[in-house]
């Protein structure tokens, strides 16, 4: 009586249903990880990313105002014009992200354009938006076309 026990007892262990799997696609890499957003300034007359270290990523409109803000005690430069009011108006709608900034056009050269842009949109991905995303800028003084959906052209 004891062995059939002890059979009974073994089947139903080894035959509980649990079959091994197959490897699983586990998704997107995380995000986050970075030491903070990625400010584009310009070097040499290009585009150069920067990592500013504020200990954690922000948002759009924190990696913006850090953008406007300049680029400090790097050996950098910007093609924005310096301004007192650093606060950008960020509305993300789909796969647009819409900013208000607070200069007029003639405050910002085209590469100071891709600086906003790449910024915004790096800001965006880094906190787990989509990389087909489109930003929309909207000027205190704007000249017609400036609202155009832009990508950046280094991501």
């Amino acid at each position: 009586m004891r062995r059939i026990w002890i059979a009974a007892a073994v089947l139903l262990l080894a035959g509980c249903g649990v079959e091994p799997s197959g490897v699983t696609d586990g998704g997107p890499a995380p995000t986050g990880v970075a030491p903070g957003p990625t400010l584009y300034f310009v070097d040499g007359g290009e585009l150069r990313a920067t990592v500013r270290d504020t200990g954690r990523l922000g948002t759009i409109a924190e990696a913006l105002s850090l953008l406007l803000s300049g680029p400090g005690d790097a050996d950098l430069d910007t093609e924005i014009a310096p301004t007192a009011f650093a606060k950008v108006e960020v509305t993300v709608t789909g796969q647009e992200v819409e900013l208000r900034v607070p200069l007029s056009t003639e405050e910002v050269t085209p590469l100071g354009i891709d600086q906003i842009v790449c910024t915004a949109l790096a800001a965006h991905v880094q906190n787990g938006g989509s990389t087909e995303a489109t930003v929309r800028l909207r000027f205190t003084l704007e000249e017609p076309g400036s609202r155009d959906p832009r990508t950046c052209p280094l991501l």
